[in-house]
């Protein structure tokens, strides 16, 4: 017994020694000369954002410490910057000082995105790869892709959605068509029905992956001790998803050079890199690409659409103000020429959209690449910097009204960024284009084809949809809407048939 005492009061001392050698290293890695809440020992301010949206927390802190203030992740000092001047200055600025990303201890165990890779050489000729894919002349040239994909997305919530006679859950017709625009821009390839395994396996893993990004869920990223935990379920659950990745990735990059070896291949991004001898991608860099084309369609594009089929159904108003700048500008009989943004009311739809409910709350993490200075203060080389793109789009000083939700604000838009739900700066979404056009005609065509009206059974229309209470995962790298059943009444069900068949 005395030896077991004797034992336990040796393991009680080592930790405390453990926290106060953490405290004093936690204190000294502070930036000097930046405000910000001081928080607890060894977890930082990390128990005052486990398990809440930390964006909005983030927003609700500037109001006391300013748009830019530091806070603390575990032992990891993090520079908050919440407001759309400083976003600007900043991000914008001085945005070749933010080009890199940290490193974090989770995604050792999930491979990199473009997004997410550190700056280096890779990283560069990954991202001119994807971003020559996804600039203005290409994403004008995938037109006809979105035509497709668009058209069976309205037709699966008419056959799926019993003709409007009952309410469903559309988040599954929503994932098929962020992921088929996925599939077909990096491998020519689509699945063609949620029924398939395939799709169901994809996503399942990305939406694990995507809490695995998270900026807040992963306690072993901020806490070193946590890491020596040998039953560690989070590392397991992380290594195992990106196994069952690797295998459908592997899959998909195998069908895509047998098709390119037998002459049946459809132009596509992975496509051209593998017939281009200039390209220099190693294995490691294409399947990077993948990741980045695959994760980026399914987590903001599909959980924009939750959001705003939910906020529609609440607001039929809404809806038929949309409905009526279609009609004002198109014949009834339509379906093609709407593929061009000739609508400003839906151009401004979607950027009221992305900015209400800015789904990817906290942009990417960035890490300076070399020291920053922001009125008086010094950020240094080798900080980890966050863009709150949820504060900047909830700025007062840049939106009047900012929790309103009020498409006409971007009919007047001043220069300068529109909102921030892609970012800002230098590693802002390469993909922005194309999520814009993709948007805009699935907009177009979802308002102009149904009524979106709650369903008739009063339990299946009790669902939260404020963008920060009806959140089911506010811990997640995209801000999750809830799940729940509408209704999609065809419009002019005539017209409606006769524009499926003819598309």
């Amino acid at each position: 017994m005395a030896v077991l005492a004797l034992l336990g009061t040796i393991l009680v001392a080592v930790f405390v020694g453990y926290l106060l050698l953490n405290e004093v290293w936690r204190t000294n890695v502070r930036v000097k000369g930046i405000p910000g809440p001081q928080g607890l020992p060894l977890v930082g301010n990390l128990h005052q954002i486990r398990g809440r949206n930390a964006a909005e927390v983030y927003r609700k802190w500037a109001k006391k410490f300013g748009s830019v203030y530091q806070i603390q992740l575990g032992n990891v000092p993090v520079i908050i910057v919440s407001s759309v001047k400083a976003a600007r200055e900043i991000f914008i600025g001085q945005g070749s000082a933010l080009i890199s990303r940290p490193m974090f201890y989770t995604f050792h165990k999930v491979p990199f995105s473009i997004g997410t890779s550190p700056w280096d050489e890779s990283a560069k000729r990954r991202r001119k790869a994807a971003s020559t894919a996804l600039n203005r002349p290409a994403v004008q040239s995938y037109i006809p892709f979105l035509d497709l994909e668009t058209k069976d997305f309205i037709t699966d919530l008419y056959e799926r959605g019993f003709k409007g006679e009952r309410a469903v859950d559309c988040m599954p017709m929503v994932q098929r068509l962020s992921l088929n625009m996925s599939l077909t821009l990096n491998y020519g390839t689509r699945i063609s029905s949620i029924d398939d395994a395939l799709f169901e396996e994809i996503t399942e893993v990305e939406e694990w992956i995507s809490k695995f990004r998270s900026t807040t869920g992963n306690l072993q990223d901020y806490i070193p001790l946590v890491r020596l935990n040998p039953l560690n379920a989070h590392s397991k659950l992380a290594s195992e998803m990106r196994d069952r990745r690797d295998i459908y990735l592997t899959r998909l990059n195998r069908e895509l050079q047998e098709r390119i070896g037998n002459g049946t291949d459809k132009p596509c991004i992975q496509g051209n890199v593998l017939k281009d001898p200039e390209a220099q991608l190693d294995e490691k860099e294409l399947m990077s690409i993948s990741i980045t084309m695959i994760s980026g369609g399914l987590d903001t594009i599909t959980t924009t659409l939750g959001w705003i089929v939910g906020f529609l159904a609440r607001h039929p108003e809404v809806q038929e103000k949309a409905f009526q700048e279609i009609i004002s500008a198109y014949d009834t009989d339509f379906w093609g020429d709407e593929t061009e943004e000739k609508i400003p009311y839906i151009t401004a739809f979607v950027k009221e959209t992305l900015r209400y409910f800015t789904v990817l709350r906290l942009a990417l993490p960035r890490e300076s690449f070399k020291d920053i200075e922001y009125e008086g203060m010094k950020i240094p080389k080798g900080t980890c910097v966050f863009l709150n793109a949820w504060g900047c789009n909830r700025d007062d000083e840049a939106f009047e009204d900012p929790f309103e939700f009020r498409p006409e604000r971007f009919l007047t838009e001043s220069s300068g960024t529109a909102h921030f739900a892609y970012g800002a700066g230098t590693r802002m979404c390469a993909g922005s284009l194309l999520a814009n056009r993709e948007l805009y005609i699935v907009f177009m065509r979802m308002l102009w084809a149904f009524k979106i009206e709650l369903s008739e059974d009063p339990k299946e229309r009790d669902f939260n949809i404020d963008p920060v209470e009806g959140s089911v995962d506010p811990t997640s790298l995209v801000t999750l809407p809830p799940r729940f059943k509408v209704r999609f009444v065809p419009r002019n069900e005539h017209y409606l048939l006769k524009l499926i068949k003819k598309g």
